[in-house]
């Protein structure tokens, strides 16, 4: 087998542990008793009662927390306006950049959830900091697709160094020194990124 042929066998093993461990978190919502509707989880009345017993109060949160983490709450929720200012800018630049090279956009609501605010054992500070949390964070995962769907396009060739954690279109990037599998991949590699937006866009919601 061929070191190429290699690499894609291990490809598809990790896109079947992704799919099962996708499965398992599945599995998690019938233990927890929720389902999903219409992208919003839905408790049944009867653990929403245990959730609302089990918070706890904004007093009793504050004076168990340490000090330390009071103090530097400024810092962090400082970020607050690059981030955002982050998200302005992304969804821009694919609104400007995306039609002209012929990609769909990147749907920002797949990477921007904010649902945990909405869990019943949580007090107030508790959703206020899990709210920030997944905005910040899905603003992050949205912008590192779109800067991977650009550099599929323009630069899809892999560093020499290892890199860590790489966004998965990496692993089909062609490898570092082969000038010939460059020139020749490079537009089936555009056409790739661009018949994939396409088809996502295309595709029902589930």
């Amino acid at each position: 087998m061929s070191q190429n042929n290699e690499i894609d066998e291990l490809v598809r093993r990790l896109v079947r542990l992704e799919d099962d461990i996708e499965r398992r978190f599945e599995a998690e919502r019938e233990r927890f008793e929720y389902h999903i509707e219409q992208r919003r989880a839905v408790f049944t009345a009867d653990v929403l009662r245990r959730h609302r017993r089990i918070r706890t109060g904004i007093l009793t949160f504050l004076r168990r927390s340490p000090l330390g983490a009071l103090l530097v709450s400024p810092a962090i929720y400082g970020l607050i306006v690059p981030i955002a200012l982050l998200d302005l800018a992304v969804s821009l630049y694919q609104r400007v950049c995306f039609p002209v090279w012929g990609m769909a956009r990147v749907k920002r609501a797949d990477y921007v959830i904010l649902d945990r605010h909405r869990l019943a054992y949580l007090n107030g500070i508790e959703k206020l900091n899990c709210l920030y949390c997944g905005y910040a964070n899905g603003v992050i995962a949205y912008t590192r697709d779109v800067a991977a769907r650009t550099e599929q396009y323009w630069c899809p060739i892999r560093h020499a160094l290892r890199v860590r954690s790489p966004h998965p279109r990496y692993r089909n990037f062609v490898d570092y020194g082969d000038a010939e599998s460059y020139r020749a991949r490079l537009e089936t590699l555009r056409d790739a990124v661009r018949k994939e937006g396409k088809a996502a866009a295309a595709a029902p919601e589930g």
